[in-house]
């Protein structure tokens, strides 16, 4: 993830966040351990440091198995994760209206 979004933006770039980022960008697709932490930018360690910990409270669920690799997602029907979904929207949001208002200032 090259581009920083407006969650992380807002809530800064700690593994945490950056994890949280990407499995609410992609929540309708489920990755290995490995993916998670290639595409969002944190380290294998790292991520092994805290990820149990959200499969734990149902906020990352297992799907699948694929050979020995284990697949995850978002657990969407979370009531900690409807709450991520719906600030990370609200967040979204202002940040476009903020773009939106700076262009028509500009032109």
């Amino acid at each position: 993830m090259e581009d920083k979004t407006a969650f992380v933006e807002t809530f800064g770039s700690s593994p945490l966040i950056k994890v949280l980022d990407f499995l609410m960008t992609y929540r309708e697709f489920d990755y290995s351990l490995s993916d998670i932490a290639k595409e969002s930018g944190v380290g294998w360690n790292t991520l092994h440091s805290f990820f149990f910990k959200l499969v734990e409270k149902g906020i990352v669920k297992e799907t699948r198995q694929v050979g020995r690799a284990k697949l995850y997602k978002l657990n969407t029907e979370s009531p900690i994760v409807k709450n991520l979904i719906e600030i990370n929207n609200l967040v979204t949001s202002k940040e476009v209206d903020e773009e939106m208002e700076k262009q028509e200032l500009e032109a």
